[in-house]
């Protein structure tokens, strides 16, 4: 068996016998109903009305158009490079519109939500906005949740999360948020009411929001009785000016599957049913060794890549070997769940000190440190192998060095036959064993 793993802009080979192999579960394949561009135009042109799912099947909505008539201040939420959002895409399609509403670009602003994340570089702003990048850039600004001034505090959610949100959220006489929906290893799902809260929400509100990822009821695919889903419910009534929603699905080659729109939240549960088709995936069993990728742009830093190690560690039996391989080109990305690994001296240490006292950031550490409290985990990445060693990773030179070492441990631990899971795309691919 050869298999190419994708590696920045180069691949490496990875080769092993043919037995040893369980699977290589990669999302399922899904048939687009056309190129990107008719998919996001069908979906205007069918949003989807606010009671959709209460009778049992879509109601159609307001049109996009009707939507924006009499509007003077329209705010488009936009995702960050974190996401493989196709928000070139999806301007070309909404650009029309506004034309034929009579929606000037001087009538726009595009926020890019950026959560807690740092602020794109220019070289983002352009692959964000593609073709569009010189028509709209002037309008496009960027979420800063440590702005305190640039917040409304709306209150609490039920968990006792405080509820701060952009106060151009409030400027605004209409919204449209786009993004997209795959699963996410501790809020359900990606998308809809995440692009308001931790999207544009203020720093002390995404930490106390992520705090809640450390219970047993956050994680991948589950919104009802989710703490973290809960607290993003929450904050969506309070928001004043009317929303459309435009949410993409992609498949497994970050190609457009499929786009829903309309209300926000019947878009949204739409959008989580094709997702499910795509992403979870059946495996045979549990595996002795995963190799999970990181693929772009997800591989941009650790703090992003965590979640091939998640996923992996789904499909990975007790006392096994995790392969993540990402690039982490932009290095560790938020520091804190890093610097609490490195401060601790086991992985139960540092899981004791993060119910001592949370900080942003320490929802990341937990879920690395439950990993390596049952597993060997191994990294190929642009890191130095001595900051991994800080976070109980052990740095590999290939993905193929590390699959050798993990196969010797394998046999001298007695198991004549170790059993292989491939992941190509870690990231969003939930196994299910």
């Amino acid at each position: 068996m050869k298999i190419e793993i994708p590696y920045l802009k180069k691949t490496f080979p990875l080769e092993f016998p043919d037995e040893n192999l369980l699977a290589v579960a990669e999302p399922n394949d899904f048939t687009a109903n056309g190129t990107t561009d008719q998919i996001l135009e069908k979906a205007l042109k069918t949003p989807y009305g606010p009671d959709s799912f209460a009778k049992h099947g879509p109601a159609q909505g307001q049109s996009l158009e009707d939507f924006l008539r009499g509007a003077s201040r329209v705010l488009i939420i936009i995702n960050d490079a974190t996401r493989p959002t196709p928000t070139e895409a999806i301007l070309r399609g909404l650009l029309p519109v506004f034309e034929k509403t009579g929606i000037g670009t001087e009538k726009l602003t595009l926020l890019v939500a950026t959560g807690a994340h740092r602020s794109p570089t220019e070289e983002e702003y352009r692959q964000i906005l593609g073709a569009f990048y010189d028509k709209l850039r002037s309008r496009c600004i960027h979420h800063d949740a440590r702005k305190d001034e640039d917040m409304v505090d709306l209150g609490t959610t039920r968990n006792g999360t405080p509820i701060l949100l952009n106060k151009r959220l409030f400027d605004a006489d209409r919204i449209i948020a786009t993004g997209s929906v795959e699963p996410h290893y501790f809020a359900g799902f990606t998308g809809g009411r995440k692009a308001f809260l931790p999207g544009v929400a203020a720093y002390r509100t995404i930490q106390a929001n992520h705090k809640q990822a450390l219970s047993d009821a956050a994680h991948s695919l589950t919104l009802e009785g989710n703490p973290v889903h809960e607290d993003m419910m929450d904050a969506l009534p309070l928001i004043k000016a009317p929303v459309f929603s435009l949410m993409t699905i992609l498949d497994k080659e970050q190609r457009l599957a499929a786009a829903t729109t309309g209300d926000l939240l019947a878009s949204f549960y739409a959008a989580v049913e094709i997702a499910r088709k795509i992403f979870c995936v059946s495996i045979p069993a549990k595996a002795d060794i995963v190799v999970s990728v990181a693929r772009f742009p997800m591989d941009i830093d650790l703090y992003q890549s965590q979640k091939a190690i998640d996923n992996g560690a789904a499909a990975l039996k007790d006392g096994g070997t995790l392969i993540l391989v990402s690039s982490c080109r932009d290095g560790i990305g938020d520091e804190a769940y890093a610097n609490l690994l490195a401060s601790a001296k086991s992985p139960a240490d540092a899981l004791a000190r993060i119910r001592e006292g949370y900080k942003l950031g320490y929802h990341k550490a937990a879920k690395m440190a439950a990993v390596s409290a049952r597993a060997t985990v191994k990294a190929v990445t642009e890191l130095p192998p001595e900051r991994l060693a800080g976070m109980f990773i052990e740095s590999a030179p290939s993905p193929q060095a590390a699959l050798d070492e993990a196969l010797e441990k394998a046999r001298s631990q007695g198991i004549p036959l170790p059993t292989i899971l491939i992941l190509p795309d870690g990231c969003v691919t939930v196994p299910d064993p």
